[in-house]
């Protein structure tokens, strides 16, 4: 079976990690496509409270050379309001920089929304509802940050940035099954890469503040569940918390769901951590370590 391959990067400078990482995965051609980019903005909190505007301009710079019919970024916020979040961060001018549709996903009308019915959802009555752009869009490609989650999650990297798909409405997601339901979202898409920031992490608290460490790291995947393996591995090398430290890294409940799902690989034997310099490869061998150890 063909390995899921997590490239990994030793910077502390997210524009040019970004750029390596991108050149290595290598953006398809989207030439008469339409995009849909999803960062992860909940709150204005700089990174990895959300998403570096190095980070997002340098994926933008990259989707836009590959000659797609459109690029939409559509994202909502939480608790913050989302409107407000954008123009703290300066994120409806870097969107036409780059010809980019700004989509505020808290103003949809209600045609906006789709809804995703299965019957073994965790999910209130069997569904959850994600954007009809998402699932018209021809490509999709995210960029997330690698942080420990103080409000349910545990931590959060790429399968937590889809709740940013769903409707502003804690209460359907906060429930004790929260874990299974971030993993479930993920159902709804499939990423052609997931762009991982884990530049400066927090070791705990999350996702807005929390204890910061300086990872020096990017990674880039197409497979989330492998990016997520490795990015609990970096968390548990650096010391986290004990809802990090103590629990496999494939028993944590988001992985766990993600696997029964099918969403990526189900195993650290199916992993494999890939660099380009001696840097990145010192770290890239204590984290295949820890990934192996679980």
């Amino acid at each position: 079976m063909a390995k899921a391959t997590v490239y990994l990067v030793s910077t502390d400078d997210r524009s040019v990690g970004a750029r390596r990482c991108l050149d290595f995965f290598g953006v398809p051609d989207y030439s008469g496509k339409t995009v849909y980019v999803k960062p992860n903005f909940n709150t204005a909190d700089p990174a990895p409270g959300s998403t570096h505007n190095d980070t997002l301009e340098a994926l933008l710079a990259a989707v836009r050379a590959a000659n797609p019919k459109t690029i939409t970024l559509g994202e909502r916020s939480g608790p913050a309001d989302a409107a407000q979040v954008f123009a703290q961060r300066g994120i409806p001018a870097l969107c036409e920089k780059y010809g980019t549709e700004l989509l505020n996903l808290e103003k949809l009308p209600p045609d906006g929304w789709v809804k995703i019915e299965r019957p073994d959802l965790h999910w209130a009555g069997g569904y959850f509802e994600v954007p009809r752009a998402l699932l018209d869009a021809d490509a999709v490609v995210a960029t997330c940050c690698l942080k420990t989650h103080g409000f349910g999650g545990v931590y959060s990297n790429s399968l937590k940035l889809a709740v940013g798909f769903t409707p502003k409405d804690m209460g359907r997601l906060h429930t004790p099954d929260i874990r299974k339901l971030i993993a479930e979202i993920n159902l709804a898409y499939t990423p052609d890469f997931v762009l991982s920031d884990a530049v400066e992490v927090f070791t705990d608290g999350g996702p807005m503040s929390g204890t910061r460490r300086n990872a020096n790291l990017m990674l880039i995947s197409s497979d989330r569940i492998a990016l997520d393996a490795v990015g609990l591995a970096i968390l548990k090398n650096l010391g986290s918390n004990a809802a990090i430290m103590d629990t496999p890294i494939f028993a944590q409940d988001q992985i766990a769901r993600a696997v029964e799902l099918n969403l990526g690989v189900s195993s650290p034997d199916e992993i494999e951590i890939v660099t380009d310099d001696d840097a990145s490869e010192q770290i890239a061998a204590q984290v295949r370590e820890v990934l192996a150890r679980g």
